[in-house]
């Protein structure tokens, strides 16, 4: 289909938005379930439910414009579902897993944001100004949802899914005797702590 127009590629870019929410519903609910932490199982089943009320509003936009809600397969969407799936099929351990799907989960945010800001300022631009509004509606929603994301993983989670005091291969002592682990410096000033202590590694989370 040739983009002739601002109004081809709303239409475009809502139909890919449309399928995008429908398969995050099912990856969800897949989230859900593999989170090991009470409040990232929590902040999932939310974010599902507010997902469900997106699906609705976008069929809301569609009437604005009228057209019959209708998407076309989001690849980006897909790949990123796939990815989360890898996530949960290859954490060790339930801390690293949790710090994985958030991650994942993130990075659906960051897209979704981005699209609908675009969506939202484009309804505007064709003078329909009740669908931008009902886009920015959930625009607002992808970005709390994202804070709060970002709030899980640096308040505790990430912490959690640190290095262990095992002694790892990447370890590399400097010639001023510090040691180094994934770029991470463990402090030296006491001669009293252990050969093998590290500090926490901290994943930057921050949103785009």
């Amino acid at each position: 289909m040739k983009l002739n127009s601002l109004h081809d590629l709303f239409v475009h870019e809502l139909r890919d938005i449309y399928d995008a929410e429908r398969q995050l519903v099912k990856a969800l609910r897949k989230m859900a379930k593999a989170a090991s932490a009470d409040d990232l199982r929590n902040a999932f089943e939310e974010h599902l439910a507010q997902t469900e009320g997106q699906i609705n509003r976008l069929e809301s936009v569609f009437e604005e414009f009228d057209l019959k809600p209708k998407g076309r397969t989001c690849e980006a969407m897909k790949g990123m579902v796939e990815e989360g799936k890898t996530v949960m099929d290859s954490a060790a351990d339930e801390a690293t897993g949790d710090a994985g799907l958030i991650a994942a989960a993130q990075k659906v945010e960051h897209y979704e944001i981005a699209s609908y800001g675009c969506l939202a300022t484009w309804a505007r631009q064709l003078g329909n100004d009740n669908a931008a509004r009902l886009l920015r509606e959930t625009l607002a929603e992808e970005k709390n949802a994202d804070a709060k994301l970002n709030a899980l993983a640096e308040g505790r989670i990430n912490a959690e899914a640190g290095p262990t005091a095992e002694p790892a291969k990447e370890m590399r002592t400097q010639g001023d005797g510090r040691s180094e682990h994934n770029g991470h410096h463990r402090a030296g000033e006491e001669e009293n702590k252990r050969a093998g202590e590290m500090t926490e590694a901290r994943s930057d989370m921050a949103p785009i």
